[in-house]
């Protein structure tokens, strides 16, 4: 059972966030149409990452969505008339929902997705953006661009190619096929594959232990991984350089230390 505290709504409810200790708990709570993302849930998310960015207390954060049927099932198509019926509407759509985007993928903590149900098209586009993804067996992934007349964002198409290779991804993108939770675990879609029962318990578990660990060490691990998976002419390496140095310079450093020759657990403050 989570423990959350002070649960706060956003975008007009479509979205809510609340705390477990340590851990951010965001909710894509719009169940009515499976949690598609509306242009106010990307500015809404864009708010509870900002301001959990600026929170020491906090190391983790969980992305669900409200009710069995969804993570997040897309984009909201009902807004598609409106927002994006041409090449000039989709700019304005992308320069709006960007802000969000921008958040989501330059987040610095750890964040987990806890997935059930529908987790298709943008919906996959935000469960890759995340650093782990937790599914159950009766989840359903897809990108149907193809009979939408879509073409699929090229960064979220990079980030499929990073995780299942370019093979997979063209089965994925060229059939605009659902696949399960085991077949997208066995391609490394997501990281596991969990029966519906064990799904909080497995995700809190991973977020706890993540919680437990120096900062300031996971957002290095967090910053390094990210840096190597891009061209060696892009990486930014001073960034690296000055978090190891952080880290090295640390009080946590010192702490992990001594906790280690005293035999006992380590009480971190990411500093």
């Amino acid at each position: 059972m989570l423990e959350t505290t002070g649960t706060t709504a956003y975008a007009n409810g479509q979205i809510l966030a609340a705390r477990d200790g340590g851990i951010g708990l965001i909710t894509f709570n719009q169940p009515e149409k499976r949690n598609a993302m509306s242009m106010e849930m990307w500015l809404g998310l864009g708010e509870i990452l900002t301001e959990y960015e600026a929170d020491d207390t906090l190391s983790v954060v969980v992305l669900s969505g409200a009710g069995e049927k969804a993570f997040v099932s897309g984009a909201d198509i009902s807004q598609f008339a409106k927002h994006r019926n041409n090449a000039d509407a989709q700019k304005e759509y992308d320069r709006i929902t960007g802000i969000g985007r921008q958040k989501l993928h330059g987040f610095t903590k750890p964040i987990i997705a806890k997935i059930r149900g529908f987790c298709m098209g943008g919906g996959l586009a935000v469960a890759m953006a995340t650093d782990l993804r937790i599914a159950t067996p009766d989840s359903q992934f897809g990108i149907p661009a193809a009979r939408l007349s879509i073409a699929y964002a090229p960064d979220s198409v990079k980030k499929l190619i990073d995780l299942v290779g370019p093979a997979h991804a063209r089965m994925i993108l060229y059939t605009a096929r659902r696949i399960d939770g085991h077949e997208a675990e066995r391609i490394g879609l997501i990281n596991q594959c969990v029966p519906v029962e064990a799904l909080d318990e497995t995700v809190m578990g991973i977020a706890r232990n993540i919680a437990e660990n120096a900062p300031l060490s996971v957002r290095a691990s967090k910053l390094t991984i990210g840096e190597m998976l891009k061209d060696e002419s892009q990486r930014d390496t001073a960034a690296i350089k000055a978090m190891m140095t952080t880290c090295f310079d640390s009080a946590d450093f010192k702490e992990g230390r001594t906790a280690f020759m005293e035999k006992r657990k380590p009480v971190f403050t990411g500093r």
